[in-house]
């Protein structure tokens, strides 16, 4: 599904990403783990089109992407989700997700000014995408409330619903559990294990290793902008090179496993 070859990105003198190769097999659930500063952001921004790599190239499908804007990516199947929880004030939970379409829909302006009958079909399977994807995520029923005061929890499963809106065949997941409570992160990561099960792809940022590594087939580790390891959960965890970067050792590195 995703191949990146040796992807640099440099702000001012100091590498972000340096020479980050992996690839991604088409339906896998793939954990993406480091220290703060290790560049992962970064790399799913540079995935997404939200920036550009200096060097390398990254392939969708095996079609290159890394030149291509972040509409037209959306388009050809590549979501995120961004850390923050963000959300459209003064919408409804269904107008939040109906926006997340947009990279499928045809009408123009023009077309949205007029209202003919193929926009007005358009807006219809729009509404009704957007009602099957908060039905995923389990919130059909708070459709029609106000985004604005959503609980944490539910804005994170709205920020999923609205990215599931445009239909990607690759999703990205930047710390969706950041600042959740226990039975929240529960909750979302049995939807992340759902959606990896319908057949999306999955690449998951999360500074929970317990998290990563009970829904993750592989782990690639993040270091200084380049990747130290990868593998399965198992080997990944047991790594030197880990351990010493990231996981800590003796208590702390018991308490991420």
């Amino acid at each position: 599904m995703l191949t990146i070859d040796r992807v640099s990105r440099r702000f001012g003198g100091v590498y972000a990403n340096q020479d980050v190769t992996l690839e991604v097999a088409e339906g896998e659930l793939r954990g993406i783990i480091g220290p703060n500063g290790a560049g992962k952001s970064t790399l799913f921004n540079l995935i997404a089109g939200h920036a550009r790599p200096d060097s390398g190239a990254i392939r969708l499908k095996g079609r290159r992407i890394d030149r291509l804007p972040a509409h037209v990516r959306a388009r050809l199947g590549i979501g995120i989700v961004f850390q923050g929880a963000r959300t459209f004030a003064g919408m409804s939970l269904l107008e939040n997700v109906m926006v997340g379409a947009h990279s499928r829909t045809r009408a123009g302006l023009v077309a949205a000014a007029v209202r003919p009958p193929s926009q007005r079909r358009e807006e219809r399977r729009i509404k009704s995408t957007a009602e099957e994807c908060l039905e995923r995520v389990g919130l059909l029923e708070w459709a029609s409330r106000p985004a604005d005061g959503l609980p944490l929890g539910q804005q994170r499963r709205l920020q999923v619903a609205r990215a599931l809106a445009g239909e990607p065949r690759l999703l990205l997941l930047d710390e969706p559990a950041s600042g959740l409570r226990a039975r929240e992160r529960q909750d979302l990561a049995q939807l992340i294990r759902d959606l990896a099960r319908s057949g999306v792809t999955v690449l998951l940022v999360e500074h929970d290793v317990g998290m990563v590594t009970s829904l993750s087939e592989r782990i690639t580790v993040l270091d200084l902008g380049r990747v130290i390891a990868d593998g399965t959960p198992a080997e990944v965890t047991s790594d030197p090179a880990v351990v010493k970067a990231y996981l800590g050792t003796g208590a702390d590195h018991a308490a991420h496993r």
